[in-house]
């Protein structure tokens, strides 16, 4: 405590060599941290920041013990993990390059925040869904939130405008050139149509699924995006979050579903983890959601 009371009245002491250069270069570093945290964020990267944090600590435990074998064995795999998080990462560090190259600085910076426009994007869908799938059109769309699917993107075609019924109905019409891929929307807009989409790695997937639903589980496994999906065989609508697959659902269904998991002011639920929000939307809603053969 006493030490601490010194710090405090030597404080004024040393504000006196701070200058406005020093200011301004805290400033810089105090915002890169930040950016670097919402960057862990945003990405699929958690997991690997936890990894080289535990590396970290182990690496500190061992040389404050010390434990010489463990020491060397961290010090050889952080030199090796230099090239392996460019690897890793290589997507990232490539998107920021290019947006550098091409002037966005600003959409590396641009705060999170959702769109006006995403009101307005659930409400059109459930519109389209509802006519879809009476009218048995197959449909795929993927409502992106902090994961960016850049890289999904880039296999279609890039779109800017605001989401319709009738453009997605458009969109997804048998005969037209796009509706075989995804649609992409970011903060309320499509951002991207005809898309092509990783297929889901799980195995104990019900063969009656399709490529259309192992598709919208695939990218779901992989992003924290919500994925809405409608049967081109039976009409039947779907929603894939986290690799969870729920069939048969109703418009109204569909619509509750979007809310709970777009909004960010959905209440209680709209704070719960996927799993919990997929229970209690669909509690107390009866049906065998295994039988009924879906096709892509």
């Amino acid at each position: 405590m006493e030490a601490i009371m010194q710090t405090l009245k030597s404080a004024p002491e040393y504000l006196k060599f701070i200058g406005f250069k020093d200011i301004v270069d805290m400033a810089i570093i105090a915002f890169g941290i930040y950016q670097l945290f919402r960057f862990v964020r945003r990405s699929r990267s958690g997991q690997v920041v936890k990894a080289i944090a535990f590396i970290v600590v182990a690496m500190a435990l061992a040389n404050l013990i010390p434990l010489r074998v463990i020491r060397t064995l961290l010090n050889s795999a952080v030199e090796l993990g230099v090239i392996a998080l460019v690897v890793i990462f290589q997507p990232e560090v490539r998107r920021f390059l290019e947006q550098v190259g091409s002037g966005k600085i600003k959409e590396l910076f641009v705060a999170e925040s959702y769109s006006n426009d995403l009101e307005n994007a659930v409400k059109e869908t459930v519109d389209a869904y509802a006519a879809l799938s009476r009218d048995k059109v197959g449909a795929l769309m993927v409502f992106e939130r902090r994961t960016l699917l850049d890289d999904v993107l880039k296999t279609g075609t890039t779109l800017d405008c605001q989401v319709s019924a009738q453009l997605l109905k458009n969109l997804f019409w048998n005969k037209a050139p796009l509706h075989d891929g995804a649609v992409i929307v970011r903060n309320g807009r499509i951002v991207g149509a005809g898309c092509m989409l990783p297929l889901s790695g799980n195995v104990n997937l019900s063969r009656d699924l399709g490529m259309r639903h192992r598709a919208g589980i695939g990218v779901s496994e992989n992003s924290d995006a919500v994925v809405a999906i409608v049967s081109e065989e039976t009409g039947s609508i779907s929603v894939a979050i986290n690799g969870m697959l729920k069939r048969h659902l109703s418009p109204e269904t569909l619509e509750r579903m979007l809310r709970l998991e777009l909004m960010p002011d959905a209440g209680e639920e709209g704070r719960s983890t996927a799993a919990a929000r997929l229970s209690s939307v669909f509690k107390g809603i009866k049906g065998d959601n295994s039988n009924g053969k879906e096709d892509s």
